[in-house]
């Protein structure tokens, strides 16, 4: 049996979570400028909430309290007390936020303030009518809004069970019963399919965490393998870091836990890609991609890894199984 050897990836993700560091919990997204001159070299939100990830999913999570405190502090000093939220310019304030809050729940840790800005969502009626006004064929999508604010919320216990069950319900009624995908009759061909799997994918980690049924797993297997046996993800897809390949092989691996549908042919479909990938990251000089300079790539590169050793037992492996962080609480 082919086996594909984690581990030669894991030490250079190391060496880069090491070249970022600017203190302890205290990290940059990136350590070299881009073209147009406009990146923050210095501390980040997401250079701290992503090393946090990464550093959870390789299991060298800091565990000695005084270190883990200071992790703490330097997470919670980004939010910011008049709003409640976190903001990285790359990024819109829901998404970083969601991404902080997550972060700090690997250390059993919560924000110092409310999220004053987005606390009207707590009612349903008005979650209900966000999701109604979504723009749902935006490239950005709604999958970095409303997943990212039941994730806060969450994260930090701040909505009832009849909000999370009301957020469902909507979502059940407004998944496409032929794609599996949100939100039906939103399909154009202005914005590709691959795009539209990338933002559902917010949504179903919410539903992986709930532990809430997908709406048609049958269909989103057939979209995703469709996708990739057709060549309709982005021409670069698996040859560079990047978040839109773990949102593939979750969105396929989760449903197939649900449904026998095309069991193995989702199996076939996930090694070759794993195999492609890996043999990609091997092959590639770390210390120069702009890819591999990215934290917040890396960690989505990280992630997909994570969720690969997970649906192909035994063909990924490393000294130390990775840990995926949406099993643990949702968002990425």
């Amino acid at each position: 049996m082919e086996r594909i050897n984690l581990n030669p990836i894991i030490e250079k993700v190391v060496k880069v979570v090491e070249s970022h560091k600017l203190g302890t919990g205290k990290y940059s997204r990136w350590i070299w400028q881009n073209e147009e001159g406009n990146r923050d070299l210095g501390v980040t939100a997401f250079g701290c909430a992503d090393a946090t990830n990464i550093l959870y999913t390789i299991n060298r999570f800091p565990k000695d309290p005084a270190e883990r405190a200071e992790w703490i502090a330097a997470l919670q000093s980004i939010q910011d007390e008049k709003t409640g939220m976190f903001y990285e310019d790359t990024h819109i304030p829901t998404h970083v936020t969601a991404h902080c809050t997550a972060a700090l729940e690997l250390f059993d840790a919560l924000p110092l303030y409310p999220f004053y800005d987005i606390e009207k969502y707590k009612d349903p009626k008005a979650m209900c009518e966000l999701l109604e006004s979504l723009d749902w064929v935006d490239k950005r999508g709604p999958g970095h809004i409303m997943p990212a604010n039941y994730s806060s919320f969450r994260n930090t216990r701040a909505v009832s069970p009849e909000w999370v069950r009301t957020y469902f319900d909507w979502l059940n009624k407004a998944c496409d019963p032929e794609k599996g995908l949100w939100r039906e009759g939103y399909f154009t061909s202005d914005l590709p399919m691959h795009q539209h799997m990338a933002d559902s994918f917010h949504f179903l980690f919410t539903y992986e965490h709930a532990k809430e049924p997908f709406p048609y797993p049958d269909k989103l297997i057939d979209s995703c393998l469709e996708m990739y046996n057709n060549n309709k993800m982005s021409h670069d897809f698996g040859k560079r870091f990047h978040f839109t390949e773990v949102d593939w092989v979750f969105c396929l691996n989760r449903a197939s836990r649900q449904t026998p549908h095309r069991f193995y042919e989702v199996k076939e479909a996930l090694f070759k890609f794993a195999k492609d990938y890996t043999d990609y990251l091997l092959e590639l000089d770390w210390d120069k991609d702009d890819g591999a300079n990215d934290m917040h790539m890396l960690f989505g590169t990280l992630c997909c890894l994570a969720e690969l050793q997970i649906a192909l037992h035994g063909k990924l492996y490393s000294d130390v199984p990775l840990r995926q962080v949406l099993d643990r609480r949702p968002f990425i």
